[in-house]
């Protein structure tokens, strides 16, 4: 098993009335979307390890983002921040914390969904593709942008989590 992670520490305040810790598995590497993801022109993509291993350092401090409803990304509504990300195995997880004082209602929600149901997806820029004609998108190279907190079943990929932590 190979593990390379990565994270912004910022002081620890307890009982910090803005801070919601959360966890999550933004995607998979080495693996083919599960349906094609918005931005992709109906093709499924596939993030190379070497891609997103490279591309760490440009999802610290990236937000999260929701949209009412959960089922898609709204780069306008951003509801937290990225602290750390690491992959393991197959999954780039990540962890932060949603600003649950400024978002009560969202971040109640999140809180009553079922463990498996809520999802994510990561926004990108300047990705480059291996070959465009393919019917899979292979991923070799990106910068992360941020990430949206949606519904499992709108996410590419069906595998991604997302559950506030304690």
């Amino acid at each position: 098993m190979r593990l390379d992670a990565m994270a912004v520490r910022f002081p620890q305040v307890k009982g910090h009335p803005n801070r919601v810790d959360f966890e999550g598995i933004l995607t998979l590497v080495d693996a083919a979307s599960d349906r094609a993801p918005a931005g992709a022109r109906g093709h499924r993509v596939l993030l190379t390890r070497a891609a997103a291993e490279a591309a760490l350092p440009s999802l610290l401090g990236m937000a999260v983002d929701y949209r009412p409803g959960w089922d898609g990304h709204d780069a306008k509504r951003k509801i937290g921040l990225i602290t750390e990300a690491d992959v393991v195995g197959r999954r780039l997880t990540v962890r932060g914390y949603l600003y649950g004082r400024d978002f009560p209602e969202a971040t109640e929600e999140i809180r009553a969904a079922a463990v498996d149901v809520m999802g994510m997806s990561y926004e990108l820029a300047d990705a480059q593709v291996a070959d465009m004609r393919a019917e899979v998108w292979t991923l070799t190279k990106a910068t992360f942008t941020g990430a949206a907190i949606l519904l499992r079943d709108k996410a590419a990929y069906r595998e991604t989590r997302f559950r506030l932590a304690g």
